[in-house]
């Protein structure tokens, strides 16, 4: 089945559009500011214009009567001569002399002068305007905003501050060079692309989503909805701050604090911009200490909240950050959610409840948590699909790649980031394991281990790129895992990222495709034309890294040094690096588009490969599955908001 033209790219867990394919921004014409404001003044001046002329017309019958009625107006002088008071307690003034209609004839003057000189006056400043050049004019537009917006800041002085929490211990943020020259020099090699990369959209893309680099310019998909958000620049800080790229993060750092603005009509993916936005913004403020990105987190995490306005809490795939307004995909399975979608918000949500002291944050994904350990499980296994209305699963497929691949990511490492407290997300992870294990892994016939995917009763013998993620998994939940299965899991994991690897290997660019089959005497090989695509994706890489941490075997540094040769050899352009849609061609053609999650996620493993352990140790920080650290919370005693009724 061919994946349907509108699921949305992402740098994991969601299969993607074919390369290159893009989505259209929406234009509107619109009037410039300086000539809807020449407009109104003619249009106030014609109208001033015509009121004055009411007044000044000679005395008519329409004056007369004005006149002779004055001596019956209601006047509330109390205290004048032959008053008496109707019924309502109103004061009325019976028809007085002379003296009397000539003091009214002459504040009726009055009042004509003072609109006489009104109109005057208007007529002149409209005149003045009129002269003045458009420079001009827009400076006094903008001198009138200003003061508009100074007004209002005087009114609403805006968020409250957020409560001071300790911060977190943060080690191992920078330096980290290894003692190996050679592995030096590698490293140096991966900060060189990175700097092509960033310095690529920095010229040609900068504040868009994405960047074209053979086009040279802007990029963006519908997980975006149709706004520049600058999502290469949040997905980048972190990347650029390990790398010790500081010029580079103090540019993005400053267009994030002048230019980043949640308050957009556009209809965002929830997990996309949660991984990507709110991940990347409390990496980055955990990493600098600067303030304005965890506001900004805040501010983004209020905006996505609406979407948990279902009947069963499971969130909306997308949501409008303007208006509030949640839908579903409309591709997946009669309106479902997602399982890595509403499963993948945990990390980034219990965080944003330590630094706010707000419980919501908490309470939302405990509540997905504990909605999933009441249901059944077809043999144990979670569908990838679940309808947020009805709170029924959608149809029965399993995957540990593409739709649910970092829901299990997610229970692991919250178990990891509570300090290894939240005992309650192991268990649940070693559950799951156990199933896929017994359901969804296999051997080939050549000895390649794979993990398949369970579709309506049986397993389909293809492995996805995404699904190669899991042999890090493996490796990093093997401490701690039940009936001392841990060095089991270990190689497990080796033995994933061993396939992983010949997927690349038996390419002609020693690139992996984006799915891979397991029969019919082939192994490890894309068939399908629309799977043999390569989009600078992460997963493969980070396995190898998480397996170098935990084993030190050199075998990981060299087939991470091979796949970094690669992708500067065949994917990198003059204005950038793109993604290639035939990995078995020799001359592949390009799609066109360098993700933001290159930066985020393939070249930071591939730096971090090739660092010395010290640098982001793993005791004390946890990455999201974009590639963004986020430290342990050492909580002891402390009692996140809103955790006990949630644990009740």
């Amino acid at each position: 089945m061919t994946t349907p033209a509108l699921l949305p790219l992402s740098g994991r867990r969601i299969p993607t559009l074919s390369p290159g394919a893009s989505s259209f921004p929406h234009h509107r014409a619109t009037l410039r500011l300086s000539e809807k404001f020449i407009l109104l003044l003619i249009l106030s001046a014609f109208i001033t214009l015509c009121f004055g002329a009411f007044f000044f017309l000679p005395d008519n019958s329409k004056h007369k009567r004005f006149d002779l009625g004055l001596e019956d107006v209601l006047i509330p002088h109390i205290d004048s001569p032959k008053e008496g008071k109707h019924a309502s307690g109103q004061v009325v003034i019976h028809g007085q002399g002379g003296h009397d209609e000539h003091r009214h004839r002459e504040e009726e003057e009055s009042l004509r002068d003072k609109i006489r000189a009104d109109h005057e006056r208007a007529l002149q400043e409209a005149k003045e305007k009129l002269r003045k050049s458009r420079d001009e004019l827009r400076a006094e537009i903008q001198t009138e905003k200003n003061k508009v917006v100074e007004d209002l800041k005087k009114k609403d002085p805006g968020p409250k501050p957020l409560p001071p929490v300790p911060m977190p211990k943060v080690v191992g943020v920078s330096d980290g060079e290894p003692p190996e020259p050679d592995a030096k020099e590698k490293r140096d090699k991966i900060r060189e692309m990175m700097k092509h990369a960033w310095d690529s959209y920095r010229q040609y893309g900068w504040g868009h989503n994405e960047l074209k680099p053979l086009a040279k310019k802007g990029h963006s998909t519908n997980i975006f909805g149709n706004s520049q958000l600058g999502a290469t620049i949040v997905d980048a800080l972190d990347t650029l701050y390990i790398m010790g790229l500081h010029d580079e993060f103090k540019d993005g750092q400053e267009w994030i604090e002048q230019n980043l603005d949640f308050g957009v009509n556009a209809e965002v993916s929830v997990f996309e911009v949660n991984i990507r936005f709110i991940g990347g913004l409390l990496a980055a403020y955990y990493l600098s200490g600067q303030e304005v990105f965890k506001l900004k987190a805040v501010q983004l995490a209020e905006k996505l909240l609406p979407a948990f306005n279902t009947p069963t809490g499971i969130p909306w795939a997308m949501v409008n950050l303007k208006s509030g307004v949640g839908r579903n995909w409309g591709w997946a399975s009669a309106g479902s959610s997602i399982l890595a979608e509403f499963g993948t918000l945990h990390m980034e949500f219990v965080h944003l409840t330590y630094l706010t002291g707000n419980p919501a944050y908490y309470q939302k994904v405990m509540h997905i948590r504990k909605l999933l350990a009441k249901m059944d499980r077809p043999n144990g296994l979670y569908p990838n699909y679940l309808n947020p209305r009805t709170g029924r699963w959608g149809q029965h497929h399993t995957s540990v790649g593409g739709l649910g691949d970092s829901f299990y990511e997610y229970l692991l490492k919250a178990w990891l980031m509570s300090d290894k407290t939240d005992t309650e997300a192991r268990k649940t992870y070693d559950d799951a394991i156990e199933a896929i294990e017994r359901h969804l892994i296999r051997k080939s016939n050549g000895g390649l281990t794979f993990i398949g995917e369970w579709k309506n009763g049986h397993l389909e013998r293809k492995m996805g790129h995404l699904a190669c993620f899991a042999g890090g998994m493996f490796a990093l939940g093997a401490d701690g895992s039940p009936d001392d299965k841990a060095g089991h899991y270990l190689q497990l994991g080796a033995e994933i990222a061993h396939t992983c690897h010949e997927s690349y290997d038996r390419t002609v660019l020693k690139l992996g495709p984006e799915a891979f089959k397991f029969d019919s005497g082939l192994e490890a090989v894309a068939v399908r034309q629309n799977e043999k695509y390569y989009i600078l994706r992460p997963e493969v890489i980070e396995t190898y890294w998480y397996m170098w941490r935990f084993t030190h075997d050199p075998k990981y540094r060299q087939w991470g040094w091979e796949a970094a040769q690669a992708i500067d050899k065949y994917c990198r352009v003059s204005g950038g690096f793109s993604g290639v849609k035939d990995v078995y061609s020799s001359n592949p053609t390009y799609d066109d588009v360098q993700q933001s999650f290159f930066l985020a996620e393939t070249l930071k493993y591939l730096y971090l490969l090739f660092s010395s352990d010290d640098l982001m140790p793993l005791e004390n920080w946890v990455f999201n599955t974009e590639a963004h650290p986020l430290p342990v919370l050492h909580l002891g005693n402390i009692t996140l908001p809103g955790s006990e009724p949630a644990q009740r």
